[in-house]
């Protein structure tokens, strides 16, 4: 149940920005910058309707998921934070300057967290980017098909919200990148049907290695779920278009 305006503020205390060193600072600066394209691109794209935008909000969605995303939204009028829109396909959420060559979308693939057709089954989440404390937080509501323990959400798919979480917070810093490691405590577990916050944020970076960690907390901020760190290394030698 939502709680009040009072617990939701608890919930979503402004963490520090990270403590980036100079040197690391500097490193991250140019691949941040060309970042700045794929997100922008990527909210260009998906004003203009086409591939289905899964992070909006559907009929499967609590009233507790609605108000915490309405409230990001509220907070995304003053350029803060920008909600990152969701597609089916890996390829769809990279603009064509960045891509790959040869790469192009496979119709008989589908994202992981994004593959089931009915609403409200698996993974209903949407994220949203704070560029300037490098720091990325997932609204996410797990359903039933998530299921491990009778009537809680199965770790392993905690576990890939995290992932995800942490991995797009990477992708902002350093461009296209990869998981080389992923550490996580889980604390409590997370009830089905249950709404909660994948908060991320970058730590440090060390020439192609960025540092992460994250924590997933109940949305009345009481409850720590669980925790990560993790190390993304940016991929080299990238051959564009």
């Amino acid at each position: 149940m939502w709680k009040s305006g009072v617990t939701l503020a608890r919930a979503l205390r402004p963490r520090s920005a990270p403590r980036l060193g100079s040197k690391a600072s500097s490193r991250a600066s140019k691949p941040a910058a060309a970042c700045h394209l794929l997100w922008s691109s990527e909210t260009q794209f998906s004003q203009a309707g086409q591939p289905k935008d899964y992070a909006l909000p559907n009929a499967s969605w609590s009233q507790g998921m609605l108000n915490l995303y309405n409230e990001f939204v509220e907070k995304s009028k003053d350029g803060t934070w920008k909600r990152i829109p969701s597609y089916r396909h890996s390829l769809d959420h990279i603009p064509d300057s960045v891509k790959l060559e040869g790469e192009k979308v496979q119709k008989d693939t589908r994202l992981f967290l994004r593959n089931l057709d009915e609403e409200g089954l698996g993974f209903e989440y949407v994220m949203f980017l704070n560029p300037s404390e490098k720091r990325m937080v997932t609204v996410y509501q797990p359903g039933p098909y998530l299921e491990g323990h009778p009537g809680f959400t199965h770790g392993g798919s905690t576990a890939a919200m995290i992932d995800s979480t942490i991995g797009s917070c990477a992708i902002f810093v350093a461009g296209r990148v990869m998981t080389a490691n992923l550490s996580i405590d889980f604390k409590n577990p997370i009830p089905l049907g249950s709404v909660v916050l994948v908060d991320s944020k970058v730590d440090r970076m060390e020439g192609r290695k960025v540092f992460l960690s994250c924590q997933v907390w109940s949305t009345d901020g009481q409850t720590l779920h669980a925790e990560a760190t993790a190390l993304f290394i940016q991929l080299a030698s990238l051959t564009r278009r």
